[in-house]
């Protein structure tokens, strides 16, 4: 099935997941109408879509997401919201309040917004932080939606979107206005990289400064399997096609699917290494100390900043949970995507690197001379 004739809203639209889904239906569907939902949406954005607009009618809704005037009149006439804005933070630098405003609050009243305006179909962007790491640090091997796993979330971020994925996933089947019912599903997509990953940036960044050597922050044991961002975008296509046949719909509905690829599977570090030693980078060989006082010394860090907390805020450059998720063989299978949603791999994993490196091999000059100048 197609979307040929719908009016989809995307949040997040300008950021580096939406962008790569607005231009992905643009080039395989004939949708009436894509509405671009962000905080702003600089004019270089729709520029750079133009050259595969075809007769699509692209329409700009800047506001915030936790004003429900603003989301009702985004939703209003449409038929399908991919919900991908989010507050993204694992150093937990970013306030609670703002983040649960926003990844909760947001996602509650664009919820409200689509029964209100007769919105057929809601898509949520999770992650597979909603599982973990647990703070034991235990692994997942291949995991699917129904390994059994104690899930004993730190972050705040983690918290926020469990609790989203759940106010989604419970709205499915609730009542519209014009007597249909919603359809909603979470995907939860790993690491994502690819171009205009700011991740991968700050990493190269910070390794140019330590003389284009990258540092290493997770053991080579702990694996994980990023995806890449056009497999994500098309995982999120594939999950409003099948929302418009009936038998799916009912099936798909209320479901959570864990979106990743054929990556190959390597700890962070040496996957951020995989991608930039064709720029001649190198990596450090251990860790900058034993893992298990590498942890002594963050909680240390962690008290440290505690006690300052009634004078200044001072957020450590790692935590306890963030060292966990780095040091955590943690990988998912997407056979249940493909099975359910008809995903597979657009992108294989070698164009995804060749992508990405080449996009990266574009940045270097930029950050030199940023550094240069800084």
């Amino acid at each position: 099935m197609s979307l040929r004739g719908d009016v989809c809203v995307v949040t997040g639209a300008c950021g580096f997941l939406g962008k790569r889904l607005v231009r992905l239906l643009l080039e395989e569907e004939e949708t009436a109408e894509i509405r671009l939902l962000d905080k702003r949406v600089p004019p270089p954005v729709l520029q750079s879509l133009e050259d595969c607009r075809g007769g699509t009618k692209l329409s700009v809704f800047e506001g915030d997401i936790r004003d429900s005037d603003f989301v009702r009149r985004a939703c209003r006439g449409a038929t399908t919201v991919f919900h991908i804005a989010s507050v993204i933070d694992v150093s937990e630098s970013v306030e609670f309040s703002e983040m649960y405003g926003v990844n909760v609050k947001g996602t509650q009243l664009l919820l409200e917004a689509c029964l209100h305006e007769n919105v057929m179909s809601f898509i949520y962007t999770s992650t597979v932080e909603v599982v973990g790491p647990n703070p034991r640090g235990e692994p997942i091997v291949n995991g699917t939606e129904d390994t059994v796993y104690e899930s004993r979330l730190k972050f705040n971020y983690s918290r926020t979107k469990k609790e989203a994925e759940d106010r989604t996933l419970q709205a499915n089947g609730q009542l519209l206005q014009n007597g249909g019912r919603l359809a909603t599903c979470s995907l939860r997509p790993t690491y994502i990289f690819g171009e205009g990953c700011r991740f991968l940036l700050h990493h190269m960044t910070e390794g140019m400064r330590n003389g284009n050597v990258l540092y290493r922050l997770s053991v080579r044991e702990a694996l994980v399997n990023p995806v890449y961002v056009g497999n994500v975008a098309f995982a999120h296509l594939q999950a409003a096609r099948s929302f418009k046949e009936p038998q799916k719909r009912s099936a798909v509905g209320g479901k959570f699917y864990f979106v990743t690829d054929d990556t190959a599977l390597l700890s962070y570090a040496d996957f951020n290494y995989c991608m930039m030693s064709p720029l001649g980078f190198s990596i450090q060989e251990k860790l900058p100390m034993p893992l298990r006082i590498f942890y002594i010394y963050v909680f240390l860090l962690e008290m440290l900043c505690m006690l300052l907390r009634p004078f200044t805020r001072i957020v450590p450059p790692m935590n306890r949970q963030l060292l966990t998720l780095l040091n955590t063989t943690f990988n998912f299978s997407y056979q249940k995507a493909r099975r359910d949603l008809g995903y597979f791999p657009k992108y294989s994993w070698e164009e995804a690197r060749r992508r990405t490196i080449e996009w990266l091999a574009s940045q270097l000059p930029l950050q030199r001379e940023t550094l240069q100048s800084s």
